[in-house]
Order: C-alpha cells, then sequence, then structure tokens
C-alpha cells in the first residue's frame, strides 16, 4: 500500500479531490454511506476508501426525480 492511499484528509480536501461543495461531502457522510471517520470534532477520510465508494457507484444520482426539489424555481 502507498503511502498516499493511508494519508488521511480533511473535508475541504475531499471536496476539492471530488469536484463538490464542502455541503455535498457532509450530505454524503449522512445519506449514501461515504466512508468517513470521526476524529474528535473532525470528519477525517482515507483517499483509497473515498475513490473505492466512488466507483462503486454510491456516489451517483440514481435518476432526475431525485433531484426534483433543486430544478424547480421557487417563487
Amino acid at each position: 500500500m502507498e503511502a498516499r492511499d493511508t494519508r488521511w484528509i480533511s473535508v475541504t480536501e475531499v471536496a476539492r479531490h471530488l469536484g463538490v461543495a464542502r455541503d455535498t461531502v457532509y450530505r454524503w457522510i449522512d445519506s449514501r454511506g461515504l466512508p468517513a471517520h470521526r476524529v474528535g470534532r473532525f470528519w477525517k477520510f482515507q483517499l483509497s476508501e473515498v475513490d473505492a465508494w466512488v466507483k462503486s457507484g454510491e456516489a451517483e444520482v440514481p435518476n432526475n426525480a431525485d433531484l426534483g426539489d433543486l430544478t424547480r424555481r421557487k417563487r
């Protein structure tokens, strides 16, 4: 295993790696099982676990129906 695979990274680094907002990372921890480890009051991640999770397809949005609230205009 490479040193890169065992390095612990932050929410900000995971968000940057995945190209999403920090809020999305927190939401994925709660609702999609993004592999994260609580260290005190911080979330930490192993890049190898995050990449395996993405490859498993868990990060994908199932269909546009799940985006209903995001795609509708608020009046």
